[in-house]
């Protein structure tokens, strides 16, 4: 389980680097470099989309999913888990720079869904557990590393607590791997892909701060993804 401990270390290293010298890095650094982070996963979520097999199904989980997210306020669920985590670390930590407390939450939200909810991390995980190649994961711990470092420099410590919620995912997957993929198709997999892919976009766009996307409430599509996929092939093609 090489990669998503790579992952972890890649969050928690970056994190408590950029919050312990975030006083030295340049303002322009702070404020210019989340944007080519955004922009990096708006191209990644464009690469990952382009791999959609079925768009019908894709679609369709995407607003079933959504629609679940929004009845059950999972976004709403996650911001105040995260101001919980925020208030605790609060008492531990330096405050977290100047931004406004809607910015940060919606800064710290679309981390969360980068770092430890995304269909690259989910699928490096399954994919390692199959075939033991790491090179998904460590191409994401790399932009992970660089993320949580510039982002940690403006919003302090509690990015680094992102490793917890990230490891416990991937490691459920890689775990479950052995069973999960068996079960999917080439297909499924693909559409899968671009389900996640269109979430990453979401994030991209959310992170540069052009729309607010609740990313949060998005996440349902990525359980059901699969299964609409399969149903849609066995029903309609």
């Amino acid at each position: 389980m090489i990669g998503p401990l790579l992952n972890s270390a890649a969050i928690l290293i970056g994190s408590v680097a950029g919050a312990f010298v975030g006083s030295k890095i340049r303002e322009n650094v702070k404020q210019n470099m989340p944007l080519v982070f955004g922009i990096s996963s708006i191209g990644l979520g464009v690469a990952m989309t382009s791999k959609v097999v079925s768009l019908a199904p894709v679609v369709l989980a995407l607003i079933v999913g959504s629609l679940f997210g929004e009845i059950v306020q999972l976004e709403a669920w996650i911001h105040r888990l995260s101001l919980k985590t925020k208030t605790i670390l609060a008492r531990l930590t330096p405050a977290e720079g100047e931004l406004s407390q809607e910015e940060f939450m919606g800064r710290f939200v679309a981390l969360l869904i980068l770092f430890a909810m995304s269909a690259t991390g989910i699928y490096g995980a399954m994919n390692e557990g199959m075939t033991g190649d790491t090179t998904l994961l460590v191409v994401k711990s790399i932009l992970d590393l660089f993320t949580a470092m510039i982002f940690a420099a403006s919003m302090g410590y509690i990015i680094a607590v992102l490793f917890i919620p990230q490891l416990l995912i991937q490691s459920a997957f890689f775990a479950a791997s052995v069973l999960i993929i068996p079960l999917t198709t080439p297909d499924m997999l693909a559409d899968f892909s671009a389900c996640g892919g269109c979430i990453m976009l979401a994030v991209g766009l959310r992170i540069c701060g052009i729309k607010q996307f609740p990313v949060g409430n998005m996440l349902p599509a990525l359980w059901i993804v699969m299964p609409i996929s399969w149903a849609w092939t066995a029903l309609f093609v």
